[in-house]
Parts: C-alpha cells; sequence; structure tokens
C-alpha cells in the first residue's frame, strides 16, 4: 500500500476531488481541485507557514483522489461528498431544514398557506427557506389578515359543518361551509403569492384597480375591504429598505476576520429591496480568503435554498465561471457571479463587510458573557476545569415504561444539538417502576465507555438528581476507567413544611459535589445557578420529546395493528410520509393511497378506522 507522500508524487495534473482521512480511515477534509497535483502538493509543501494547515496534515493518515472529467464535475462531487461524510474541518452551515418555507397547496381546490419547515415534491409551491421565523410568520399573518384563505387542515376542512372562529373575526371567507367563488378565492391565492414574492409594487398596482372598480360599482364594502390590504401591503414596504433602484434579486457576501476568527455574512436584496440577512461564524483554519468563500458558496447552496440572478462576491475565484454555470443549471435561467471594483454594486458588497463586522462585534461580546458565566460557575462549584464542554444526563419514563435516558452537550455555553443522544435501557426491566440509579449507572457507563474509544469527553457531567445520581456518575467513572472530569448533581428545589405560615415555601435548587456531604446552595440569580438550570431543563425537554414521538408510534402501531396486512414496513412508510399518528389521521385517501407500499384497500380500510360513519338515526 502507497504512502500519503508516495501518493501525493504520484496524483495527475487532471480535475478531480481529494478526500483527506486520519489514522482511522474518517474523512477530515473534502477539497476540489482543477489539477489535484497542484493543489494536493502545495498542503504538503513544507514551507507553507499556516499553522493550521500543519495541524490538519499532522492529522492525516491516507489521502484518496477522485479524478472527474471536467471542473464542474469536481465542484457537484465535493458538494455530494461533503453532504455524506461530513469531514471536520471543512465548513459545516446550518441545513436549510432549520429554517422556515411558506407552503402554498397549489393542488388544492381552496389551497391554503402556511409555514412549514419539511419540503415534498408533493406539487405546492414554497417560498424561502426564510433567514428568520419571525419574518416569515408575520407574512403569514399578514394574509390570514388581509387575504382571507382558509389555515386549517384537510381533515377539519372537510368535516366542518358551520364556520369556525376564524370566520367569526373575519380572516377566512369559510368555503368549507359557505358558497365562495372558486375563482375569486383562486385570485386571492394568486395575488398573496405576489406579497410572498416581494412583487408588492405589481400587486399594489392590482389591488388600486380592483379598489376602484368595486367603488364605481358601489360595492363599497368590498372596496374597504381592498383598501385595507393596501395599507397591509404599504406598511410592509416601508419596513424594506431599497438598496438597488434596477429591482434585482442578488445575495451579497461579506466576509471579516481578527485572529482566528471568520465572520461571513449574507444579504438578501428581492426585487431591489433587502428583505433579510444570514451570518455565519466560521472555524479557521488558516485557510484564504479565496477557499473560505468557495467553500461556503458550496454549502451555502444546497437543498432547496432559493438562487438568486446575481451573487456578488467580495474575493475572486478562480472557478467562479464554473460555479455560475452550474447554478445556472439547478436555477434553470442564468445566475451571475461578479466580484465589484467600483460602483454601487462594490458599495453593497462593502455593505456585506460592514455587516460581517458589526455581527462579529456583536457575536463576540455574547461569547465574552457566556465566558464570565462559565469561568463563574467554575468558582462557585470549585471545578478542576473550565466547563467549555457541559454535558447533562436525565432517566425518564411514562407510567413506568419507555425507559430513557437522554444526554444533552453545551459547549461555550450553548446547546450543541449535534451531540445530543438518546440511550434506550438495555439491562433494567422498566414495567415494575424501575431503578433510576440502576438506569443512569448504564447510560453514563455508555457515555463513557465511548468517549474513550473516541477521546471526546466532557469537563462537567451534570446529573438530573441528588447524592443518589451522584454516586451513581463516580462509580461509572471508577468502572470506566475515567479521570479529570468534573461531575455534579442537581437536585430540583422541594416545598419544606411550615405548617403555621399560610404561604408554601420553597428551598433553593441544591448543588450536590464529590466528597461533601452538604450541598452548595447558588443565589438565586446567580449566572451559574442560571446555566445549571438551562442545561437540566433542556435535558428535560429533549427527554419529553422523545417520549412524544414514542408514544405516536406506539399509538399508530396499535391502530394498524387492526388492518390485516399492515405491517411494520408499511408502518415506517407512513410515518416518513406524515411524520405522526395525528398526520396520519389528518391524511385524506388520496394522500394515503400515495404512500409507497399502499394499496387502494388498504388506504380505504386505513381512513375508515380514523373516520368512522356516524350511526344511522
Amino acid at each position: 500500500m502507497l504512502s500519503v507522500d508516495e501518493k501525493v508524487t504520484n496524483l495527475p495534473s487532471r480535475p478531480g476531488v481529494y478526500l483527506m482521512r486520519d489514522a482511522a480511515g474518517k474523512v477530515i477534509y473534502v477539497g476540489k481541485a482543477k489539477d489535484l497535483r497542484a493543489r494536493v502538493r502545495s498542503y504538503f509543501n513544507r514551507s507553507d507557514g499556516r499553522s493550521q494547515i500543519e495541524f490538519l496534515l499532522r492529522r492525516v493518515g491516507d489521502l484518496e483522489t477522485l479524478v472527474t472529467s471536467n471542473d464542474k464535475e469536481a465542484l457537484i462531487l465535493e458538494n455530494n461528498l461533503i453532504k455524506q461524510y461530513k469531514p471536520r474541518y471543512n465548513i459545516r452551515l446550518k441545513d436549510d431544514k432549520s429554517y422556515l418555507s411558506i407552503k402554498v397547496t397549489t393542488r388544492d381546490v381552496w389551497p391554503r398557506i402556511f409555514t412549514t419547515r419539511k419540503i415534498v415534491k408533493d406539487g405546492s409551491r414554497y417560498f424561502g427557506p426564510f433567514s428568520s421565523a419571525v419574518a416569515a410568520r408575520e407574512t403569514v399573518d399578514i394574509i390570514e389578515k388581509h387575504f382571507l384563505l382558509r389555515n386549517c387542515t384537510d381533515h377539519n376542512f372537510k368535516n366542518r359543518s358551520r364556520p369556525c372562529l376564524q370566520y367569526e373575526i373575519k380572516r377566512c371567507l369559510a368555503p368549507c361551509v359557505l358558497a365562495v367563488d372558486p375563482e375569486e378565492y383562486r385570485e386571492q391565492v394568486r395575488q398573496a403569492s405576489l406579497f410572498i414574492e416581494g412583487r408588492q409594487h405589481e400587486l399594489l398596482a392590482e389591488l388600486r384597480q380592483r379598489m376602484a372598480a368595486k367603488a364605481e360599482a358601489m360595492e363599497f364594502e368590498s372596496a374597504a375591504k381592498i383598501r385595507d390590504q393596501i395599507q397591509a401591503v404599504e406598511k410592509t414596504l416601508e419596513k424594506q429598505r431599497m438598496v438597488s433602484h434596477w429591482g434585482a434579486d442578488q445575495d451579497i457576501f461579506g466576509l471579516y476576520r481578527e485572529g482566528g476568527y471568520i465572520e461571513a455574512q449574507v444579504l438578501f436584496v428581492r426585487q431591489g429591496k433587502l428583505t433579510g440577512t444570514q451570518a455565519y461564524a466560521l472555524e479557521d483554519l488558516d485557510f484564504s480568503d479565496e477557499e473560505i468563500m468557495g467553500s461556503l458558496l458550496t454549502q451555502f447552496y444546497q437543498g432547496q435554498r432559493f438562487m438568486p440572478d446575481e451573487i456578488l462576491l467580495p474575493v475572486e475565484l478562480e472557478d467562479r465561471d464554473t460555479r455560475a454555470e452550474y447554478l445556472s443549471e439547478r436555477k434553470g435561467k442564468n445566475v451571475s457571479i461578479h466580484v465589484p471594483q467600483k460602483g454601487d454594486k462594490r458599495k453593497l458588497v462593502e455593505m456585506a463587510q460592514q455587516n460581517a463586522r458589526q455581527s462579529f462585534t456583536e457575536r463576540h461580546d455574547q461569547e465574552k458573557a457566556r465566558e464570565k458565566m462559565l469561568q463563574e460557575l467554575q468558582a462557585q462549584l470549585r471545578l478542576k476545569r473550565y466547563p467549555q464542554r457541559i454535558e447533562c444526563f436525565d432517566i425518564s419514563m411514562i407510567h413506568g415504561a419507555n425507559a430513557v435516558g437522554s444526554q444533552v452537550t453545551f459547549i461555550g455555553g450553548e446547546p450543541d444539538k449535534a451531540h445530543y443522544r438518546h440511550y434506550r435501557i438495555r439491562t433494567i426491566d422498566a414495567s415494575g417502576g424501575g431503578d433510576d440509579f440502576g438506569m443512569m449507572l448504564e447510560v453514563l457507563k455508555r457515555r463513557f465507555t465511548r468517549g474513550k474509544r473516541e477521546e471526546e469527553m466532557p469537563n462537567l457531567v451534570v446529573v438530573d438528581g441528588g447524592k443518589g445520581q451522584l454516586a451513581m456518575a463516580l462509580a461509572a467513572m471508577r468502572e470506566v476507567g475515567v479521570e479529570g472530569v468534573d461531575v455534579v448533581g442537581l437536585a430540583k428545589m422541594r416545598v419544606q413544611s411550615a405548617p403555621r405560615s399560610a404561604q408554601i415555601e420553597r428551598s433553593e435548587e441544591r448543588v450536590f459535589l464529590p466528597g461533601q456531604s452538604n450541598p452548595v446552595t447558588l443565589r438565586r440569580n446567580s449566572n451559574a445557578l442560571f446555566l445549571l438550570q438551562r442545561v437540566r431543563d433542556e435535558a428535560h425537554r429533549f427527554a419529553i420529546t422523545h417520549h412524544k414521538k414514542l408514544r405516536s408510534k406506539q399509538t399508530l402501531s396499535s391502530a394498524l395493528d387492526r388492518i390485516p396486512g399492515i405491517g411494520a414496513t408499511r408502518r415506517r412508510a407512513l410515518l416518513r410520509a406524515f411524520g405522526s399518528v395525528k398526520g396520519v389521521e389528518q391524511a385524506s385517501l388520496d394522500e394515503l393511497m400515495q404512500v409507497p407500499g399502499m394499496n387502494p384497500k388498504l388506504a380505504h380500510q386505513l381512513w375508515q378506522l380514523f373516520h368512522p360513519a356516524p350511526p344511522l338515526q
């Protein structure tokens, strides 16, 4: 087997992708190049003075290259491999699924408009994703108030016998039970879509024309409703800042670097108006601005993200034309990438740069506040190490069943959901009430065993409970052979007996420390206590959310068990299609028949299960 140096020597001068692996074979970095030999050799050139490149190369145990026929194929392959392997040293941005989109159910006879985080190919129209969830919900709220479209589910819509509260407060036309002109309703949907798209000037012209026509026909009530729509649209226009006069859709990128930190800022301009921004804090591997910008673009335009007509960058990229061609193919129309040197477009890039600097300042002010909170926690609890990584463990069950251990992780004082875990209890039967201490011991032994194997340990472990749970944590550390990890137990406040008092008195929350019989009571409004409570409450929330999913699956399974022909495979397909038992219950017959593996007979039986016929009178 060739060594890494031998592989570097024999690399071809062709476009392709290179994968750097660690000693265990795990991919730690993925890159692309027009010339594999020149690019990869530049990393292994010992004259390269970038300290972080040296840091990366010390971890490279193997090198793999994939040759492509052209630079565009290399770009697409790099994109796919980053999504597949999630390499540690590549830029990793938050996935689009965490952002809200606005969905218009265009295939429905009576379409509805609502926010969603799930994009599916069901013929509906999607707008977004929106970088601000508040902005997306405000948009839908304005539509409900002034365009009078339904917001109920299909199940509620089909089973209503009289108008709901939305109709009474004049936020819906109630097409479920009242005679509404379908063409007029569709026109409202079309105008609402113009509003979402940001084509407010076009919408205002149409609304003013309609209002004048209604007034001329002496339909003053209808004219007044249209007037209210116009006022709502004009109010949103006042909030938007015009940044260009040619009405383009643009994404403008800015970078700011200081020390070992990089801040990236994206300005979203739609129809010439600044509609939103998105900031990213990036880990600095001492790569050049060009490499950072290229990696950022590769990650940014994944998934269902809106593709603008024009992208403005602060630095030149050697593969700029290739990227523009690739994005144009995805959009279905021309997308241009520019690095403006002067004029109005250069001013837009400078605005993005200034916003990146401001975002960096605000972010690091927050980081300083969190650092102060962690230092206070270390001092108050006399911890041996700075609690950069805190993990909290909780054991939870419902009615003695579904016992689960939950782990939440805070890094730098903030939740890191990529490191949240659930542990199904394997060694203890919870049906008889359960052994909380034994369950905690099992969960922590498994966590510490994995931590030793992967060389990834917390600085501080918080267990939900008092002395008993703390003892289990210490026992788990001894059995696995873990040292150097601080452990505390956080016991909830309890009601104190006060027979002569009219008021209920509660104790402070108590923190139990190893080798100390009496708990530490932190000041009620202290930063240290606030952080511990936040960590503990997040562990509870995470456990409860998991239990709801388990109950939903069990409810669905017990209901589906009554229908011959629906087994585990079809149950999984139904859950994937509708997300929960409630989603299956609310699905229409047509939607059930579209689920893979379902046939008309089974779909009809399932629909009847949730929609029994009313008894005969």
